[in-house]
């Protein structure tokens, strides 16, 4: 049982839904033992019913009477209810008026988070950060079953936080068997910082990287090879008719399969079939019927442009210059022509022969920011179908999937340019249906105002780190509920790793400080006055050109 309250000079004054006054003569008396009081301690306000109303301290007003007497007014946000032991959140038990207010003992605040989840759920990356003898666990499956938002500006921490989360997740394990255990994670790394703190994963940079043209959708496959903003429907169609052409004429089913073949059918198709067959149409002449009579061509058959002569040469050259671009050969290039559906879904999952790994890194560092949207939006899609008819043919999902988006505002942004529209409807497609097949997001942004808003509405878990940007801050509490205003106050004014933990996973709203990575990511900041206190340093320059012109 909790301890009873010592009678304190303490008084409720107010009990509003989302706020709890409590009018205090001495401040100073207002704690148990040692334990000071600071804003983020939890209260315990209490009733006749056996029922107590936790509540965490937000701010704390000082008004002074005509006599000069002073008296404290501490405001506290009510978390939950906690009846014979048993924390509740929310809830509306505590009756009218309230007996009195008390400092929660430190002992009390660490059996309701040890108590109100069961041991085989428990998942931990973070003690409370106003003591860190208090660990803060979250219910693992309601943690990852749904989605996760990590935000952050540049220096809270984010990174390490992503890390350690990841590091848990793939290190747990329920027995005593030995390998891997059944995690799967893919992560798409736009600043390569991720193999630093992974050294067993499975490592995908441009240089590994095979992803298969013939794979893209209609969307993905337009957005890469038509001037969408041309709106050029010739060119639309020609594209069209030609990939449907190519499909039918590489596949090796029957002919009652082949008429099935549609444009977006994930079949092979020959590129360079659909160069030919528009450099035809571009020069195409068509027989009249008809003969000249006389004149030097007199016998010869009269002819007349096509309906596309000359019409698709910027299509052509457009068509041409992406097939000739060595940066697009993990896209265009042989290797992608060569890769099976399998082994191009392999690549991904962690299931390489002979080298399994938990955990996968997409390093998207060496992708051309023109062909980023599409990248992502394949890999993120073909994942997504995997999960989706995994499920459909063997009912339970056994494999479930974590996608990490680091960076996310880079290639989700709130953004209508068409440019972004392939990885925007991917991503979004998994933040509204993910769960169902067994695939959630962890979305990871130092600037959560500009992420395509669909995607984050669908978040339940989030972890809140520094924000220093006003609207990242405002957007921040606009997805919160309301009872917590108090606490995303502190946003801008929390430490590095430490962060505000909130939704369906954590027994309450909790002010935390993330635990420590076994490895780091390479996200650290330069250490830019001790490396110029050093001595002058030559640069190998061909070696970086080198680099750089591959």
């Amino acid at each position: 049982m909790l301890e009873e309250p010592k009678k304190l000079n303490a008084e409720v004054i107010a009990v509003l839904p989302n706020k709890i006054k409590i009018a205090v003569d001495k401040l100073e008396d207002f704690r148990i033992a040692e334990e000071s009081l600071k804003i983020g301690s939890y209260l315990k306000i209490s009733d006749n019913e056996n029922t107590g109303l936790i509540a965490m301290i937000s701010n704390y007003l000082i008004e002074v009477d005509d006599k000069g007497n002073r008296k404290y007014v501490i405001e506290a946000n009510p978390l939950g209810t906690l009846k014979n032991d048993v924390f509740k959140r929310g809830g509306d038990e505590l009756a009218i008026p309230p007996k009195g207010a008390s400092p929660l003992a430190k002992e009390d605040v660490k059996k309701i988070y040890e108590s109100s989840i069961q041991e085989k759920d428990k998942f931990k990356f973070s003690t409370l950060s106003r003591d860190r003898d208090i660990a803060v666990f979250v219910n693992g499956n309601r943690f990852f079953d749904k989605h996760i938002a990590i935000v952050g500006a540049t220096g809270s921490g984010k990174s390490c936080t992503v890390a350690k989360i990841l590091q848990n997740a793939k290190d747990a394990k329920s027995g005593n068997y030995q390998g891997l255990n059944n995690s799967h994670i893919v992560i798409f790394d736009i600043h390569s910082e991720y193999a630093a703190a992974f050294s067993d994963a499975n490592l995908i940079d441009i240089d590994k990287l095979v992803l298969p043209y013939w794979l893209l959708n209609s969307e993905e496959l337009e957005e890469l090879f038509i001037d969408t903003e041309a709106n050029d429907h010739n060119q639309r169609n020609t594209f069209k008719e030609a990939v449907i052409s190519s499909k039918k004429e590489k596949s090796t089913g029957n002919v009652e399969n082949q008429n099935k073949i549609h444009y977006d059918s994930p079949l092979f198709f020959e590129i360079n079939d659909v160069l030919k067959h528009a450099q035809d149409k571009n020069s195409e002449v068509i027989d009249t019927g008809d003969v000249y009579a006389s004149g030097e061509k007199k016998g010869q058959q009269k002819t007349t442009q096509g309906s596309l002569y000359g019409k698709l040469t910027n299509f052509i050259s457009r068509l041409e210059n992406k097939i000739n671009d060595k940066r697009l050969d993990f896209l265009l290039g042989e290797k992608s022509k060569k890769i099976t559906f399998e082994q191009t879904l392999r690549q991904f999952l962690g299931y390489k022969k002979d080298n399994e790994s938990n955990i996968t890194i997409i390093d998207l560092s060496g992708i051309p920011f023109e062909v980023l949207s599409i990248t992502v939006s394949l890999i993120t899609r073909l994942l997504f179908d995997y999960c989706y008819y995994y499920k459909k043919k063997n009912t339970e999902c056994e494999t479930p999937l974590l996608l990490v988006f680091e960076e996310a505002h880079k290639y989700v942004p709130k953004s209508e340019l068409a440019k972004y529209r392939a990885s925007q409807m991917a991503i979004e497609r998994v933040a509204k249906e993910g769960r169902k097949y067994g695939v959630t997001l962890l979305i990871a942004s130092q600037r959560p105002s500009e992420i395509s808003e669909t995607i984050f509405s669908q978040c339940s878990n989030f972890i809140a780190m520094r924000l220093t940007n006003p609207d990242d801050q405002n957007y921040v509490k606009r997805l919160l509920p309301d009872m917590l205003g108090a606490m995303t106050e502190t946003l801008p004014a929390l430490e590095a790793g430490e962060a505000l933990l909130i939704g369906d996973s954590v027994v309450m709203p909790s002010l935390v400080y993330i635990d420590r990575c076994e490895r780091e990511p390479a996200s650290k900041d330069i250490p830019y006055l001790d490396i110029w206190k050093e001595k002058w340093k030559d640069v190998k320059f061909p070696e970086v050109i080198e680099k750089w012109q591959k």
